[in-house]
């Protein structure tokens, strides 16, 4: 049996996704075989994993971050549960890849017992196959009134008997009173396990924070491991949207002389929001994520990203103004942009009685095309071309497809058959490929038609900015981070060894679970 570890978090984006990449990162450049797990993830940023069948299934692309901090590819079995929201009462189930049912609170405790069974399993052959195997938590570990069905966290840390670490942010506040409680609000075997903190995000003085950690260590008796610095590069495949800051990452000043505004709707059910942070890349384009209608009037992009409820979001946009907003863009020749439920907005009509169940609906008439939901989704890697003969790769996941199209419309792209994918109009665009701009040849081609469209004659796209090569600078950071500011000899420790077996129970305590 392999090594492992948990890591844990006082909170949901406290910090587990990134620490658990950095400490993959920093064992794959030991020579160690790692692989990254999660049992069950609730997100709709995901990334599409070729199965042993040859069909794509889906995983959270957390996963597939950490898989490529590990060096491997990704596989279904990181993240074996994948919980996508449709609405805040019902979320779909994607088992091993495929969709396979609705979750709600009141199916979940029948659903449940078949989920962990498959999470367990999962993690077992993980550890057959690596010699480590670093465990992402969910939320936080303290949830009492979900511990007694619990296969995420500390469920999941008793039954694979693994170490555990919990990672607080501090830039939130009160990070010592939740990591207290964090382990005063676990049984006795629950604590058993528990070895020890991280404080993430930290900026100041670390001597001003020297003593909070030593009464830390003395009420809880245990040590923090390591104080990771906040740092402004590291915002690539941000698991949830909602971590998004109003601006993605850092903008480089433009190569050229002029910048390119880039404002994309905030849906409520945002999916694969990590769709722009390639544009976020590029010198001299500012990307930001926005709800306000009269943000979009100074914009030269606007994107209606992906979404889970692609009805459900096209209504709240026309609720909100926006939907007033974006087709007042694009009346005046300024280019829109749509991501697979934000391309099927741009459609005639949309005829859903999958998603939805809502029938068919008008949507925002800019594109001649009409939208059909089918129960069978669609999840596959996709190859191929734009004009003329750029190659693209990205992913499609989607219900929906075009069922109508005027015949004399162009796509946006190729697949590598042939096939059109896609629409343009104008400076009108759509297609269901995501990732597609991380392909750098088309992103260029496309942020210079869109800089010519907006009257931005000044912005030149710079010759060498490499997505890849990003992705690759950001994972090395946070290896970097991990090793300079972590006890990594106390972290192998508990990878190999385990926690150490005269650990303090902390009260009050929960009363144990079975």
């Amino acid at each position: 049996m392999s090594g492992g570890l948990l890591v844990a978090g006082t909170t949901s984006d406290a910090g587990k996704s990134v620490l658990t990449a950095g400490i993959c990162r920093w064992l794959h450049r030991q020579g160690v075989a790692v692989a990254p797990f999660k049992a069950q993830n609730m997100s709709n940023n995901s990334a599409v994993v070729v199965g042993p069948d040859g069909r794509g299934g889906e995983i959270g692309r957390a996963q597939a971050m950490q898989a490529a901090a590990c060096g491997i590819a990704p596989d279904l079995r990181f993240n074996p549960v994948l919980l996508k929201p449709g609405s805040d009462l019902a979320s779909q189930v994607v088992l091993l890849g495929e969709a396979v049912d609705t979750v709600t609170a009141g199916n979940f405790r029948t659903l449940r017992p078949k989920l962990a069974e498959t999470a367990y399993a999962a993690l077992a052959e993980l550890r057959a196959a690596y010699d480590v195997v670093i465990c992402e938590g969910a939320g936080s570990p303290a949830e009492i009134n979900l511990r007694a069905g619990d296969y995420v966290n500390m469920g999941l840390a008793r039954h694979a008997e693994l170490p555990t670490i919990v990672v607080g942010d501090i830039d939130r506040g009160g990070v010592f009173a939740s990591m207290f409680g964090t382990v005063a609000l676990l049984d006795p075997a629950d604590q058993a396990l528990v070895a020890g903190f991280v404080i993430n995000k930290f900026r100041g003085d670390l001597g001003l924070l020297r003593p909070g950690l030593d009464m830390l260590h003395r009420v809880t008796g245990r040590p923090t491991y390591g104080v990771l610095p906040w740092h402004l590069d590291l915002w690539l495949d941000a698991e949830d949207s909602l971590a998004y800051g109003r601006v993605l990452g850092r903008p480089a000043a433009p190569y050229g002389t002029a910048w390119l505004d880039v404002a994309v709707v905030r849906l409520p059910r945002i999916s694969n929001a990590t769709d722009v942070e390639a544009l976020a890349t590029e010198p001299g384009v500012r990307v930001r994520l926005t709800v306000e209608p009269a943000e979009l009037a100074a914009a030269d992009l606007v994107v209606l990203p992906g979404s889970k409820s692609t009805v459900a979001d096209l209504a709240w946009l026309r609720e909100t103004g926006l939907a007033e907003a974006v087709t007042a863009h694009a009346a005046a020749g300024r280019p829109l942009l749509g991501i697979c439920g934000g391309f099927q907005m741009l459609a005639t009509a949309i005829h859903d009685p999958v998603e939805s169940r809502r029938g068919s609906v008008p949507g925002l008439g800019l594109l001649p095309i009409e939208i059909t939901f089918d129960p069978a989704k669609t999840v596959r890697p996709a190859v191929g071309t734009a004009a003329p003969d750029v190659p693209v790769r990205g992913y499609e996941i989607h219900h929906g497809y075009v069922s109508t199209a005027d015949p004399a419309l162009p796509p946006l792209l190729h697949h590598a058959d042939g096939r059109p994918e896609g629409a343009r109009l104008g400076a009108v665009y759509g297609t269901h490929w995501h990732g597609a701009f991380e392909s750098d040849e088309f992103r260029r081609r496309f942020l210079t038609g869109v800089a010519r469209s907006a009257g931005r004659h000044g912005f030149t796209v710079a010759p060498d900015t490499t997505f890849a090569a990003a992705r690759e600078r950001s994972l090395d950071l946070l290896g970097d981070l991990v090793e300079e500011h972590l006890d990594t000899t106390v972290l192998w420790r508990l990878i190999e060894a385990g926690p150490p077996a005269d650990l303090p129970f902390v009260p009050p305590g929960a009363p144990p679970t079975a």
